[in-house]
């Protein structure tokens, strides 16, 4: 993939051609009908036959805004008007097949419920009178069946509205149900959980707020009440997100679904979309600029320049059971702002810096403390009450630290330190296996000053941590009351160790050192009697380097009560 540059986002005809730049290298593998795009061969918890659907709905995030803001490409068009006739035709060997419950397609249909909505001259309008009908069957499967209940309630929503809209039959009752649960789902402050008892995460950008300011442009006269109510949890919303973006761009690595990579920005592109003033255009610009620029030149591109699964470079390892070959293409969500027409503001407007934010922050209804480096965001988090069936929640959610310049790491094994890779964590080892931290026990606190939680990794041990935040990092203090003689490692990031960068590590007393030309992290023993060392994890366990090193303090652990603290250094 070529370089990318802030001028590639400078004019609407240059970020158009930047989608394109992305997007082009999938036409060759477009079914003769259009109606499928086989890119892979690795799998998924549903079923094989829908993930060339997957990978044929998804580009649509990215081409629905092109086209809507007068943008055309004759090739995309064509295979996405065929593409539709043929993919929900029973009759065509490329049919999509009816659903079932909890069906992978309902999310798709969303990608063409938008599409059908924000530009239904290229999506609705050009099918054949029969082709609008077998389209109107398939999309009405989502009626038929059981929905997740998450943020899926807003697949089905948003397939309604376009229904309707279209003019066709829509699920009035189903309709209603789902925005009944969008409102239980919600909590305070611009902030969903993702279904009852669900983590606030991303998908408060990738869905949850974002598909509500969709609904608010397009069902605000039918429904004004609910409409305003959605903008104004955008806006609370935002005032808290952009606590979550560096300087540079980036934003934290957090959380499930970190493949869908600058969908990170999809809420400000959707702000710019619909004119939800939530900042200035500029700001709004900035930093949908510095993330793009950000994105796009990292490793992420196979060499038939596809998307990868993967973070800031291509790794399975970190991937969930629903991650197809297709399914990083969500990403293109981010380009929501090429909607506008070549006259909105946006395209004037310069690239202002983020306004002044706090150097610490307390995001009360995100429940996390975030601290603000140099080009580095931290989020202290307490953890989950809840465990769920995803792949390696544990990392995803359980960590004391989130780094946008660091990610976090993936453990591959509990059978040895290496494997288990136990970044921003404190991790035991009980009769030759380790265990981390992973769900908090339900009484626990959060504060600008401090996060208090107890956990238990392993039956005998019981530990409540204290973390407080610093001017340089924060100090962890662990009260441990164990069964067992162990060994405990307090562990702090994970940075690159590639060897064709310069980087340098120390093992000294009771402090462990590691810097490169990224940063720094220093972890030191304070109580307890901790010995500094380095940790060499497998190869490909971060999210953001694939070779890393990290820094920890080793603890010898009695039977009974004990109190350890380490201090971790790296802002």
């Amino acid at each position: 993939m070529r370089k990318f540059t802030t001028a590639d986002f400078s004019t609407k005809k240059a970020a158009e051609q930047a989608l394109l730049d992305i997007l082009n290298p999938l036409k060759p593998f477009y079914s003769e009908s259009g109606a499928r795009v086989h890119i892979g061969n690795t799998s998924t918890h549903y079923e094989n036959d829908t993930i060339p659907m997957e990978t044929f709905a998804r580009p649509l995030w990215g081409l629905v805004p092109f086209w809507a803001g007068g943008g055309s490409d004759h090739v995309f068009e064509e295979l996405y008007r065929r593409g539709l006739e043929a993919g929900a035709d029973p009759s065509h060997p490329d049919y999509w097949h009816t659903c079932r419950d909890y069906d992978q397609k309902f999310c798709e249909m969303a990608a063409i419920a938008f599409g059908m909505l924000f530009c239904p001259e290229k999506v609705w309008e050009p099918l054949s009178e029969q082709g609008k009908e077998h389209l109107t069957q398939w999309l009405w499967e989502i009626n038929r069946h059981e929905c997740c209940a998450c943020n899926w309630q807003f697949f089905s929503i948003i397939t309604n509205v376009a229904l309707y809209k279209a003019g066709r039959p829509y699920d009035k009752k189903r309709l209603e149900e789902g925005l009944n649960c969008i409102d239980a789902y919600y909590d305070a402050g611009g902030w969903y959980k993702d279904g009852n008892g669900g983590d606030k995460d991303y998908y408060n950008p990738f869905v949850m707020v974002t598909y509500g300011i969709v609904y608010a442009r397009f069902m605000e006269k039918e429904d004004p009440v609910r409409a305003k109510r959605f903008l104004d949890r955008a806006l609370a919303f935002g005032k808290d997100y952009i606590y979550w973006f560096s300087e540079d761009g980036s934003s934290f690595a957090y959380g499930r679904s970190m493949t869908y990579r600058f969908a990170q920005a999809v809420y400000f592109s959707m702000c710019v979309l619909c004119d939800v003033e939530v900042f200035p255009l500029p700001v709004l610009k900035g930093i949908l600029v510095r993330h793009l620029t950000h994105w796009l030149n990292q490793p992420i591109w196979d060499n038939a320049d596809i998307l990868t699964i993967g973070y800031a470079y291509p790794n399975l390892q970190m991937s969930e059971s629903y991650n197809a070959p297709g399914s990083p293409y969500w990403a293109m969500k981010a380009f929501m702002f090429l909607g506008t027409d070549q006259d909105h503001p946006f395209w004037k407007a310069e690239c202002a810096p983020l306004p002044a934010l706090e150097e610490k922050k307390y995001l009360e209804h995100a429940g996390m403390v975030i601290q603000r480096g140099k080009e580095n965001v931290v989020a202290l988090i307490p953890g989950r009450q809840q465990a769920d069936g995803h792949s390696h929640t544990v990392e995803k959610y359980s960590k004391f630290a989130y780094s946008s310049k660091f990610g976090f790491s993936i453990m591959r094994s509990n059978l040895t330190l290496a494997e288990c890779a136990p970044d921003s964590t404190l991790v035991f080892e009980v009769y030759g296996y380790f265990f981390v931290k992973d769900v908090i026990e339900p009484q626990f606190t959060v504060s600008e000053e401090k996060l208090v939680f107890s956990w238990t990794p392993i039956k005998g041990i019981h530990v409540t941590t204290t973390i407080k935040p610093t001017k340089t990092g924060h100090v962890r203090t662990h009260e441990i009351t164990s069964d067992v003689d162990c060994r405990a490692y307090d562990c702090g990031f994970a940075l690159s160790s590639d060897d064709r960068q310069p980087f340098c590590t120390a093992e000294e007393g009771g402090s462990s050192y590691m810097e490169n030309q990224d940063g720094y992290c220093r972890v030191q023993a304070v109580k307890g009697g901790g010995t500094g060392q380095i940790l060499i994890p497998d190869p490909n366990t971060n999210l953001m380097h694939a070779k890393t090193r990290i820094p920890m303090a080793a603890y010898e652990i009695r039977r009974g009560t004990q109190t350890i603290q380490t201090q971790v250094d790296y802002l």
